[in-house]
């Protein structure tokens, strides 16, 4: 999924206003019809380094037609910038990894990389430092962020919270949060995809109830888009840690000076204190 939000029936309408067909706006892009259908049946998305091309093909500025929520990391400015990874790690003569590890938030840029990337994105080099800060979750006063929108909490929570199972399908979490409602919903997977990619943001007390039992969670981290409590943001972090520890991401201390890395008595511990943390919040399912 792009960075932006990507609604693919706005793509279609706007195309279909300048009587472009899905292969006249493919090959303006460098893709084929068949992947510009795609895109508007909400099947796939585009990359997300494609969005500027789409928007500037359809004569939309870029924010209006695919607008996104707060300041830009750095995935962000790359996308914004046109450029695929590899081109931005070839301007700056490198592997794909440090990109790859700035941009997840697991290893900062060196230095000497901060000012090409600057130029390449079309920022000055402070915004760039700031943009990879909100890449490893931090905000301008140096606290982790905290999810807020109907869609970063989806999102966190399927990119987090299935690290030893398949995460819930758009069908089987539409089908969940209409179990749960007991008839007063009627929740489609494109509903579902839609509050994934942030084109919808609306959404009724019943169906905010019916995504906490669909995604095994509190209710109450669906409430509006306050930000959720202390509890709820320490069970949030846990399951970004948990995740981050299963994708060796943490394990790679083992080169700082540990020669077997975290120990298996350690990694109980932890996944006893995520499991601690989770049944702090009311109401939360686990693993039914």
């Amino acid at each position: 999924m792009p960075p932006r939000q990507f609604d693919g029936r706005r793509v279609r309408d706007v195309r279909r206003g300048l009587n472009l067909s899905q292969k006249d706006l493919g090959a303006m892009v460098g893709v084929g019809g068949p992947a510009v259908a795609k895109w508007e049946n909400g099947e796939e998305f585009p990359k997300g380094e494609k969005l500027p091309a789409i928007a500037a093909a359809l004569g939309r500025p870029l924010d209006a037609l695919f607008p996104h929520d707060g300041p830009p990391d750095l995935q962000l400015l790359r996308c914004d910038a046109g450029l695929t990874r590899a081109q931005a790690a070839a301007i700056i003569d490198a592997s794909l990894n440090p990109l790859s590890f700035a941009e997840s938030g697991r290893r900062r840029l060196s230095d000497g990389y901060v000012k090409p990337l600057a130029k390449a994105y079309g920022v000055s080099e402070e915004e760039l430092l700031a943009a990879q800060d909100r890449s490893f979750g931090l905000g301008h006063d140096g606290q982790t962020s905290v999810p807020r929108t109907i869609a970063e909490k989806i999102n966190l929570l399927l990119e987090h919270g299935y690290v030893d199972q398949e995460a819930p399908s758009d069908e089987e979490i539409a089908r969940a949060v209409n179990e749960h409602a007991g008839g007063t919903a009627t929740v489609t997977a494109d509903d579902i995809i839609a509050l994934r990619t942030g084109a919808t943001s609306e959404v009724s007390d019943v169906v905010r109830a019916g995504l906490a039992y669909a995604l095994q969670v509190d209710a109450a981290l669906f409430q509006d888009d306050a930000e959720v409590s202390t509890e709820a943001r320490e069970f949030l972090e846990s399951l970004r840690f948990l995740s981050s520890i299963h994708r060796g991401q943490i394990l790679g201390l083992a080169a700082r000076g540990n020669s077997t890395g975290l120990s298996a008595e350690m990694m109980a511990t932890i996944n006893e204190v995520v499991g601690q943390l989770k049944h702090q919040l009311p109401d939360v399912r686990g693993g039914e």
